[in-house]
């Protein structure tokens, strides 16, 4: 036997997590050894943005993707799990205007980019503090360990990602229409494009035919557009307008004529089966445009303005423009009718607002010509759950135009690109510091076209941040900084993330790492759902619906945090926040502080000692034996929620309320040596087997226990899961035992008898005759007889 130590506080507080946290920091635990012979695992964290706080749905991804980060640790891998912040990106910018009443356009670009970074220093220590408090075991949290992707560093890295595909022609430029934001200022993304039903007023117009005078009804959603319009589309096969084909149509108000042209893009049954085309009201215009090779108008600046197209309405915002030229169209009687309908618009998803479509030259990435090969390339990742495969492979099929990278903004990686005043030739500097063209002199004498030595223009412009962000895989693994670590680590063993950036974040990342290395980016990709508030809805600031995880975790500790969120909902779906049941999740780690305590009062038995285990020792372990099959399965998986609840059920439905109940008489006694030595074994057994399980879960309580109980010098995060035995297989009345007990306790209950109160006979069936001593004791029995008969008899009189 050897000595065990008890475990002294009678409660599990959420004070002690931090005393922990304090120990894990001073030993650096997780630190990761770039020279490990072990597997390595790299996870590939969404490096927190830094534009708010996080909420409780936030907190709660972040806590599993660590589950992650300590389930492979205990699987013998060597983990990198590097603590990152994201700061580039337009809702910063965004954030920092509106705190200071400023637009960036007004004030010097250097002191902007100072209060961005102002802002974030801010930010980013309140969410690394949360970080470090919700229990992330990442490499480090010193400040000089943490990467941030607006440093020289990792902006270094994005510009020679950009330069190589420059070089391989895979970068070009155009002026073609893309989608801007007028709030956010710039081109963005299709992947940055939200739609949204918003309620509208469609307006039925008198065209006019010029050939023939006659009037042509055409209903648009987008009046203010009509000085922009280029051609009446009507179906070939309507006939109605069969008459009108290849004929000229006026438009109303600024009586424009436009030529009437057969497509079957005009919808018989929709409106009046008449379209206008204008530039630019929709995709579809866009589209159209090109496809008919029509001569665009401007109607709308960068600013959000109608321009001088529009005559007397330049100058007005799009919706002052509307509601102006819809009233100009009824007083000269040019509308047949009004009505409100609900049209899909796409929004910014940053600033929320509609977006315009406005022809400027930008520069592009190619990514229709790769979307085939993209598609072998997520068959060769595995997914986690794997209908989440499916987000990605639907935004897949819908790309259809090239990715506009570049940006009209200021806090994000330069384009490293300079441009010769003499040939106007653009000149790409070669990859390796970070360069910031606006503010620096080119890192060359002469322009390589020309031969000109002076008279060179830097780019203004910064790249889309999706630019940055999908090469963290790459950063994380030290790509051309660390050749032996990178070919050692690459390909990123996983991308964790929500799914609502898998068409950004995980498709752009795919996308450039193919491009650059032929390769697929990950081996896995775990895909979790949103954290919604109590009533479903998601979480926003707007909504003011926003909780705050620090004061639930201040009250009720990380782990009980940390099991709630897990506990919730499988991987993948979407789970609701409950006071309630983070409630539930501290009242079990109560009860497995309770059951620690208890066996701390035993003394272990060590390794070499023989044990002759007891029926009851053999039905526990095999009970255990089955449990962490069922628990490795779901950490296979990375399904947080299996193990979970797994071991919620084992602790409290069969361990605590069954096995300790009907093993404390051995415990306690030691009349029977053998048999005493089997109960204080089994029960130190099935603890430490079950800490290493729910460890990765709840890190802290498991840590405290292991190290007040087991080993004081050592971390449980640093052992590995328990594996099933082989000699802990056999067949056990689980079902029959728990039911016999639930008898007796009922028994006693209805009989207003204490739990001790001595029961005469009871009559059971006779494969409880094997734990028939434990049985006994436990429940007070004098006598108990086993027969053939299923059916359970007590009595606690003569």
């Amino acid at each position: 036997m050897e000595q065990t130590f008890q475990l002294k506080e009678k409660r599990w507080k959420p004070a002690i997590e931090e005393e922990i946290l304090a120990q894990w920091t001073k030993d650096e635990i997780y630190a990761f050894d770039r020279c490990t012979t072990k597997p390595i695992f790299s996870i590939d964290t969404p490096p927190p943005y830094l534009s708010g706080p996080w909420h409780v749905g936030s907190a709660i991804h972040y806590a599993q993707i660590d589950m992650i980060a300590r389930t492979k640790r205990m699987e013998g891998f060597a983990v990198n799990f590097p603590m990152g912040v994201d700061r580039n990106g337009l809702p910063i910018e965004v954030q920092v205007e509106r705190h200071h009443k400023i637009s960036m356009h007004e004030i010097p670009r250097q002191k902007f980019l100072e209060m961005c970074a102002e802002f974030l220093d801010r930010n980013e220590r309140l969410t690394v503090a949360l970080a470090q408090r919700l229990g992330l075991s990442c490499n480090s949290f010193k400040d000089k360990e943490i990467y941030r992707t607006d440093s020289p560093d990792y902006r270094a890295v994005t510009q020679r990602t950009f330069i190589e595909l420059y070089h391989k022609e895979l970068i070009y430029i155009d002026d073609r229409p893309n989608n801007w934001c007028p709030i956010c200022g710039t081109t963005i993304a299709d992947a940055e494009v939200e739609y949204k039903d918003v309620e509208t007023t469609l307006v039925t117009l008198r065209f006019r035919i010029v050939e023939t005078g006659e009037e042509l009804a055409i209903a648009t959603t987008r009046p203010e557009l009509i000085c922009a319009c280029a051609a009446v589309l009507v179906n070939p096969k309507d006939e109605r307008y069969t008459h009108l084909h290849n004929k000229t149509a006026r438009t109303p108000l600024f009586e424009k004529e436009v030529p009437i042209i057969p497509h079957y893009e005009a919808k018989i049954e929709f409106g009046t089966g008449a379209l206008q085309i204008c530039s630019y009201g929709d995709y579809t215009d866009v589209r159209l445009f090109r496809e008919l090779e029509l001569e665009p108008i401007k109607a709308l600046g960068a600013d959000g303005k109608l321009t001088e197209a529009a005559g007397p309405y330049a100058g007005m915002r799009v919706a002052k423009a509307r509601r102006a030229i819809i009233a100009d169209l009824e007083s000269k009687g040019l509308v047949i009718k009004k009505e409100t309908v609900f049209h899909r618009t796409p929004h910014c998803w940053r600033s929320r607002n509609p977006i315009e479509f406005i022809a400027m030259p930008e520069y592009y990435l190619k990514q229709v010509p790769y979307i085939d090969e993209l598609k072998q390339v997520a068959d060769q990742m595995t997914f986690f759950p794997h209908f989440q495969k499916q987000i990605l492979l639907d935004w897949l099929n819908s790309v259809s135009q090239d990715w506009p990278i570049s940006r009209r903004r200021f806090y994000g990686t330069e384009l490293p690109l300079w441009y010769c005043k003499k040939c106007n030739k653009t000149i790409v500097p070669p990859p390796g510091p970070y360069y910031q063209p606006w503010r620096e002199p080119p890192p060359f004498d002469a322009c390589p076209h020309c031969g000109a030595s002076d008279g060179f223009e830097g780019e203004e412009r910064t790249l889309d941040t999706w630019m940055d962000s999908s090469i963290s895989s790459l950063f994380i693994i030290d790509y051309a900084t660390d050749e032996t670590l990178f070919q050692r680590a690459f390909p990123c063993s996983l991308r964790a993330q929500a799914k609502d950036i898998v068409r950004t974040w995980l498709y752009y990342t795919i996308l450039r790492v193919y491009q650059l290395l032929k390769a697929p980016a990950f081996k896995y990709a775990w895909i979790a759902g949103h954290g919604l508030d109590e009533h479903g809805a998601a979480m926003h600031k707007s909504l003011g619906n926003v909780i705050d995880p620090l004061p639930i975790i201040n009250k009720y500790g990380t782990d009980a945090f940390r099991f709630w969120g897990c506990f919730e909902a499988s991987l993948g779906s979407d789970f609701r926040f409950s006071e309630d049941r983070v409630v539930g999740a501290k009242k079990f780690l109560q009860k497995l502080w309770n059951v620690a305590r208890f066996i701390s009062n035993f003394p272990k038995v060590s390794e070499d000692t023989p044990v002759k285990l007891q029926p009851a020792d053999e039905w526990i372990l095999s009970e255990l034996n089955q449990l962490i099959q069922r628990t490795r399965a779901g950490y296979a998986k990375l399904d947080f929620h299996i193990p979970a609840r797994e071991l919620r059920t084992f602790i409290w439905d069969l361990f605590a309320s069954h096995y300790l109940e009907l093993v404390k008489g051995r415990a306690y006694s030691t009349d029977a040596p053998d048999e005493h030595t089997a109960a204080c074994y089994t029960l130190h057994t099935v603890l430490h087997s079950l800490l290493k399980l729910l460890a990765p879960l709840c890190p802290f309580i498991t840590e405290k226990i292991h190290q007040s109980v087991y080993s004081p010098d050592t971390s449980i995060h640093l052992q590995t899961f328990p594996d099933p035995r082989d000699a802990w297989t056999s067949d056990h009345p689980t079902d029959l035992i728990t039911r016999f007990n639930a008898e007796c306790w009922k028994y006693k209950q209805d009989h207003e008898l204490s739990l001790r109160a001595p029961l005469i006979t009871v009559t059971a069936p006779k494969a409880l005759k094997p734990y028939e001593a434990d049985l006994k004791r436990m429940h007070n029995i004098q006598t108990l007889k086993c027969t053939s008969k299923s059916k359970i008899k007590i009595a606690h009189t003569k």
